[in-house]
């Protein structure tokens, strides 16, 4: 009997994803009477995903003793979901104690043995967390055997889940990603449970960032942010749901609206989506970088890393662009060193930047040559993007200008093909470079202004200043300007003498002159002031 119709309530909610009223309703009724094992572990999932983690646990504990001696399957889930989510915030010991309790349960009675299927899950996530996703697959590919045959959604969902994570991290993108589709097809029809509803949302995006898949990552992120639309009180997932939007609309040069979206995500985050702040605080850290804004990208980034994990190739790159070339590639090389392949290929395209800058040509090659060989015919147009890219950097650098020229045709196109304007202008001044070492200025300025106009529209104020220290020709110039030259026009464009000039550059006033008269002859002008007016058309200044 439900004399006050709470506990009908509470059920109706919680039916309809209501969590809040669920939470409310159900608490009322157990407030009445003690609820039953069923309803305490609905009363402990909306719990948890309202964001309330200490009394989802404490309520999940009570629904496990409620199911001890009554029904063993109800007893051996409730502990495994209470170690999966204890072990996803870091604390093994009790989540160990948790998983060894569901697995005595499971040993102990024959009629638990249905319960095997999520109890491999956990297991199956150490090896693959640890490097081992051949061990991995094989371990999901048993829960997925179990749950098939006791038709247990939660235990086959998350094992295609892990399974696909698996292959991708082996490198068959292909495979892997055919796994998670099947996954969401289970979410999407409403066969799965809340919680490993969205586990599975979450782990799919961020699977289909590392296989490059960024056409299946947005659709996705679409439907998590709809699935959360009609979960407007939901806290747990809603982070990190923000965090992905965050990523697309870096990607596609939507700053603003990405700083927005980490800043919604940090919010839920201290509502109790404790999974999000990794994403919401590295996704900040990443827009602050590519503005330029160096302290509050290290502030973003020291964040980021409070969760637990290396922000790379994020912090790295700020490293680089602060000058700290060795601190840079030491922390690229040892993330490299340490990252599972599907991981370790998304860190190459940095790690050669990074080897760029110090000279180290060599071993620039050897990460692009094995990005190369990472990349199929068919890959992804964003892996396509950034393999081309980093052969065309390398050849720059060895010299094959012309050979540079081809791989940037297809790492330019890529990036349009993916709407990513950012990483196609950079594509832009790669280009501009290798024009000018075969000697067609005006293809090279076509191209540098090209990039220009992208980078003032993105406020990418560092390479703004990269592209306007770029050698700059004019109509009556045999030669671009050199960087040293360009820094004179812009001193004399400040009203600086010669003298003043030498101080500040360190030369004497006689190799200003030498620099001032070839400026002079280069743009085909005769005056200070002529040189100061190309400064302002051109943007040097």
């Amino acid at each position: 009997m439900d004399p006050s119709g709470l506990l009908e309530d509470g059920r109706s909610a919680f039916a309809e994803h209501r969590w809040g009223d669920a939470f409310r309703a159900l608490t009322d009724a157990d407030a009445e009477r003690p609820l039953a094992a069923a309803d305490l572990e609905q009363l402990a999932t909306a719990a948890l995903l309202l964001g309330q983690d200490v009394a989802g646990i404490d309520l999940g504990t009570r629904a496990h003793e409620a199911f001890l001696g009554v029904d063993a399957v109800g007893a051996a889930r409730c502990a495994t979901w209470i170690g999966l989510y204890l072990e996803g915030q870091g604390d093994d010991a009790r989540a160990n104690g948790w998983l060894a309790r569901a697995r005595r349960i499971v040993s102990e009675d024959p009629s638990a043995e249905a319960a095997g299927a999520l109890l491999l899950i956990p297991a199956a996530l150490g090896h693959l967390y640890s490097g081992q996703p051949e061990l991995a697959a094989r371990t999901f590919e048993q829960a997925l055997v179990i749950g098939r045959r006791f038709h247990d959604r939660d235990g086959v969902t998350l094992a295609q889940l892990g399974h696909g994570q698996a292959k991708i991290m082996l490198g068959d993108a292909a495979g892997g990603l055919a796994l998670l589709d099947e996954a969401m097809v289970a979410v999407t029809a409403g066969e799965v449970s809340p919680v490993a509803s969205g586990i599975v949302y979450c782990s799919v995006i961020g699977s289909c960032h590392l296989a490059f898949d960024v056409r299946r990552a947005q659709q996705w992120t679409i439907a998590l942010d709809h699935w959360c639309g009609e979960r407007p009180d939901m806290v747990l997932f809603s982070g990190q749901c923000q965090a992905h939007r965050a990523e697309l609309y870096r990607l596609h040069g939507a700053w603003t609206d990405a700083m927005a979206a980490a800043r919604v995500a940090q919010d839920r985050a201290r509502a109790g989506d404790w999974a999000g702040v990794f994403g919401a605080w590295y996704q900040e850290a990443e827009v602050h970088r590519l503005r330029g804004e160096t302290e509050a990208a290290e502030a973003a980034y020291h964040r980021a890393g409070e969760a637990g994990y290396p922000p790379e190739p994020g912090l790295a790159l700020l490293r680089l662009a602060q000058g700290n070339v060795r601190i840079a590639r030491s922390l690229l090389r040892e993330a490299v060193e340490q990252a599972d392949p599907a991981t370790r290929r998304g860190l190459l395209a940095a790690l050669v930047e990074v080897e760029l800058a110090a000279g180290d040509v060599a071993a620039a090659r050897t990460a692009t040559d094995e990005l190369a060989a990472a990349t199929p015919d068919d890959a992804m147009p964003l892996m396509r993007a950034i393999a081309a890219r980093c052969e065309a950097s390398v050849r720059l650098e060895e010299g094959d200008a012309r050979g540079a020229l081809g791989a940037l045709r297809t790492a330019w196109a890529s990036w349009q093909e993916v709407d990513a304007p950012y990483e196609a202008a950079r594509c832009r001044v790669l280009s501009a470079r290798a024009w000018r070492m075969l000697g067609d200025e005006t293809a090279a300025s076509m191209d540098a202004e090209a990039a220009r106009a992208v980078f003032s529209e993105l406020g990418a104020l560092p390479d703004l200043l990269a592209v306007d220290a770029l050698p700059h020709g004019g109509a009556g110039s045999t030669a671009p300007l050199t960087a040293r030259e360009v820094e004179v026009v812009c001193l004399v464009a400040e009203g600086k003498t010669n003298r003043a000039i030498a101080g500040e550059l360190y030369l004497s006033e006689k190799t200003v002159d030498r620099h001032l008269s070839n400026v002079f002859a280069k743009l085909g002008v005769s005056s200070r002031a002529a040189a100061t007016a190309y400064a302002y058309e051109h943007a040097l200044l």
